[in-house]
């Protein structure tokens, strides 16, 4: 194992898998949340508004995408149950996404740095 290869050792497809989880969880965050405000502003008749339909459908299409990239994420990267269990988790509290997003960013991060290690070392191994 070169020294600076991470221990991770993430092919570039688990990279890409991580980051669409990551790309599509904040939005999917910030819509769980615009959706829990749609549904108080529904109940107050002065307004005469609902837009928990548009919202609902808004956060319903970003909740099965990142539920796609979750089980993609998960059979890529090989996460443990607790670890996928937990990312699942982070779908359905209203601000879990954030959370996800964060973890998911220096989990990609520690991937990429480990595909261009080995990308260097096998360029170093190739010009001996």
């Amino acid at each position: 194992m070169a020294i600076l290869e991470n221990p991770t050792g993430l092919p570039p497809k688990s990279v890409s898998a991580l980051r669409r989880l990551r790309l599509v969880s904040t939005p999917e965050a910030i819509s769980f949340l615009l959706l829990l405000v749609a549904s108080v502003v529904k109940r107050i008749p002065e307004l005469g508004l609902n837009p928990v339909p548009v919202l609902g459908a808004v956060h319903g299409a970003l909740f099965v995408l990142y539920m796609l990239f979750w089980a993609d994420a998960w059979n890529r990267v090989r996460w443990p149950l607790g670890r996928a269990a937990w990312m699942f988790l982070m779908a359905v509290l209203p601000t879990g996404g954030f959370f996800a997003e964060k973890q998911l960013r220096r989990e990609e991060e520690a991937g990429v740095i480990a595909a261009r290690a080995r990308k260097e070392q096998d360029a170093g191994a190739a010009e001996s």
